[in-house]
């Protein structure tokens, strides 16, 4: 039987999802940049910081709507991905250990 969810977590997901699917909104050729912005924004907020502390989990995921909404506008098309997010998608994708 899977694991079962707690309400935070289930926020988490339903963000993450929904960021996901803004992605798919954007123009083609900007979508692997969102995509990109989406993963390394979700994992490096993941990694920074504890499970057990709710109230930052909480300050997040309100953080993540509201800069999700922004990009959900038709207006933006493309976004900003530093080279640090480059070199962590080359080290995900690659399996290379700085």
């Amino acid at each position: 039987m899977p694991a079962r969810h707690s309400g935070l977590q289930k926020e988490v997901l339903a963000l993450y999802r929904r960021a996901l699917r803004m992605v798919r909104t954007k123009p083609p050729s900007s979508r692997d940049k969102f995509r990109l912005f989406v993963r390394y924004s979700f994992k490096t907020q993941a990694s920074s910081v504890s499970p057990r502390s709710v109230s930052t989990v909480e300050h997040l995921i309100r953080r993540g709507q509201r800069q999700v909404e922004t990009y959900e506008n038709s207006a933006v098309r493309d976004c900003w991905v530093s080279q640090e997010m480059r070199d962590w998608e080359a080290q995900e994708r690659g399996g290379i250990r700085p």
